[in-house]
């Protein structure tokens, strides 16, 4: 066999390889539906997450151990992202289709302006009792890739990624609801049987 042949084949499985180095990180095999709650990926063994700080409009610091015993959704976003903003109202709605004892939404900016930056935005376009939270320096990089933008990640009740995508979600679709409801009923079985383990 030639030496080209050879490292061609050598190349391919590595490439290989780094395509399936992460959890859930394989393409998906492409389906007739055209639901965008098809590009999620639900991950088939969690990945746990170390703890890393963003603030709030006031500054303070917040982490996800904070959101403990909650399904929680992360939503990475930037002013400068089309697709970002227009998941903005959706992403508001869907928020309030759910017991917040039990789920929680967290939209982050990682523009580097800030809230400044974020609320003279939105007061521009007239979205103004959306509230976000903030990352201007990206220290959540060090457990997302946010090299794209806008990217949900879904967290359970104790913290441990179990889903994501990195593209735009209609969060209108009710299939998006059964996909929360579906993990809030998992979440509130563990507590169960953690209950029950504890009597």
């Amino acid at each position: 066999m030639k030496l080209i042949q050879v490292l061609g084949i050598v190349g391919f499985s590595l490439l290989a390889f780094a395509s399936s180095a992460y959890p859930g990180m394989q393409p998906k095999v492409s389906s007739a539906s055209q639901s965008t709650i098809d590009k999620i990926n639900v991950l088939a063994h969690g990945f746990p997450l170390q703890q890393v700080a963003f603030a709030d409009g006031q500054g303070q610091p917040h982490t996800f151990e904070q959101y403990h015993g909650k399904i929680v959704l992360v939503n990475m976003w930037a002013t400068w992202c089309p697709p970002c903003v227009r998941e903005l109202p959706a992403l508001q709605r869907f928020a309030h289709k759910f017991d917040p004892s039990q789920f929680v939404m967290l939209p982050i900016s990682i523009d580097q302006g800030g809230k400044p930056q974020v609320d003279a935005f939105l007061a521009d376009r007239g979205i103004t009792d959306f509230s976000s939270f903030y990352d201007p320096q990206m220290a959540l990089d060090a457990i997302f890739p946010l090299d794209t933008i806008p990217a949900t990640f879904i967290l359970d009740g104790q913290g441990t990624l179990i889903a994501f995508v990195r593209s735009f979600v209609d969060w209108d679709d009710p299939q998006a609801v059964e996909l929360i409801e579906g993990f809030i009923a998992k979440e509130q079985q563990r507590q169960a049987s953690v209950a029950a383990l504890a009597k």
